[in-house]
């Protein structure tokens, strides 16, 4: 096997486990394929685990086993997509959901691995170079171990595959099984969702919100709600199912209010008046803002504004700008729940961000609760870069 020799002083991290060897750290490599498994060495020559190299990332190495007695192989693998499945029982027992992430990539042990199940069909990313060399036996161990499963799909357009320098593949393919209709249905609760896995954002749908939904959900009765960067409807329509008075649904893409409206007409019984507005949600702010509207509860759920620490400050105005807005525009004991999806964002300079903005609206407010994603979507101690998702709900006092 190839092996990658560590600078002197720079296996620390891979001791505490950490997946991660860029490429900084590295004294010396073999001429090793894209993906392929190599043998990770100290300066002292000896292994400390095994990883899939890419030679075209600044992470050079995402590391699979760190047991020098253990080389990852097929039935390695697949024994990590059986475990991952495994530790995602109670969702299939419970059948609160039929949507479910099966594999959460570094935080299961599967860099670059992530599968979302759909009601039978499993949609998956491979965004690292070990990911894409391992695909076929991840998808032949998903069509085995998850329940019901009835096709396994990739959706081979994510971003951080050009990090790699992965090659070019169709937007959607069929890698085991059958290939799923134009929209799966899917459900949280009582709520149905149609989930388009061949065009939708990731993988068709946000998972990851599951629990933020059922939250928001349950503080929206008889209020008038704002739902913005609606996507495909999660948040207005969980609002909605829990009694709310009104939605407002705010996303600039009309394909996605397109199936939003799908979305609303799979429960007719709801009786809750729902608007659908195209707009930039800094536009639509600022022009409510200028009409003097007021709302009840407020949920704002952008795109990530920070990709990287280096653009931080700029996302932080992106930030406080849109809270602000919200914050004015916010009846008596209003609520807004705001979100980052920004993993170079911390819970702390997220709250920061909140409060001065509180400060610029003249308002007070008061956390009511904080979320983050949902427990199919767990971090692993040794891989704090998982957890990327923040949520505060706050309640005005004044």
């Amino acid at each position: 096997m190839k092996k990658v020799l560590l600078k002197p002083g720079r296996e620390l991290s891979v001791r505490r486990r950490h997946p991660w060897i860029f490429s900084g750290a590295i004294a010396a490599a073999d001429a090793a394929e894209r993906g392929e498994t190599v043998a990770v060495t100290a300066a002292g020559g000896e292994t400390l685990g095994y990883g899939s190299f890419s030679p075209d990332s600044q992470i050079r190495v995402r590391m699979l086993s760190f047991d020098p007695a253990v080389e990852p192989g097929e039935e390695f693998i697949g024994n990590l997509v059986a475990c991952a499945v495994g530790r995602r029982a109670a969702f299939f027992a419970d059948a609160a959901t039929d949507a479910v992430r099966l594999v959460n990539a570094e935080n299961d042990g599967l860099p670059g691995v992530v599968a979302d199940y759909y009601a039978g069909w499993t949609v998956c990313q491979f965004t690292s170079a070990g990911a894409e060399r391992w695909k076929g036996s991840v998808a032949a161990a998903l069509m085995k171990f998850a329940p019901f499963c009835r096709g396994v799909s990739e959706r081979a357009d994510a971003e951080a595959r050009a990090k790699e320098n992965l090659p070019p593949a169709a937007a959607f393919t069929v890698l085991a099984g059958g290939e799923p209709p134009e929209l799966v249905e899917i459900s949280e609760g009582a709520v149905k969702y149609l989930v388009d896995v061949r065009r939708g954002h990731k993988t068709g749908f946000y998972l990851d919100q599951r629990d933020a939904r059922a939250l928001v959900g349950g503080l929206a009765n008889g209020a008038a709600v704002l739902n913005c960067f609606s996507y495909t409807g999660g948040f207005g329509l969980a609002a909605r199912a829990c009694g709310a008075a009104s939605v407002v649904q705010v996303d600039s893409s009309s394909s996605a209010l397109d199936l939003a409206k799908k979305n609303e007409a799979l429960d007719r019984l709801c009786g809750t008046r729902v608007e659908y507005v195209e707009s930039d949600a800094f536009k639509y702010l600022r022009k409510c803002r200028d009409e003097g509207r007021r709302f009840d509860m407020i949920v704002l759920d952008p795109p990530k504004f920070a990709a990287s620490k280096s653009q931080l400050m700029k996302a932080s105005r992106g930030y406080k700008d849109i809270n602000l807005l919200a914050m004015k525009l916010l009846g008596p004991d209003g609520v807004l729940a705001t979100f980052s999806c920004s993993g170079a964002v911390s819970p702390e300079f997220f709250d920061r961000v909140l409060w001065e903005a509180a400060l610029d609206a003249g308002r007070n407010f008061q956390i009511v609760a904080r979320t983050r994603q949902g427990a199919d979507h767990p971090v692993a101690l040794n891989f704090p870069e998982g957890a990327y998702l923040k949520g505060v709900v706050l309640r005005s006092m004044t």
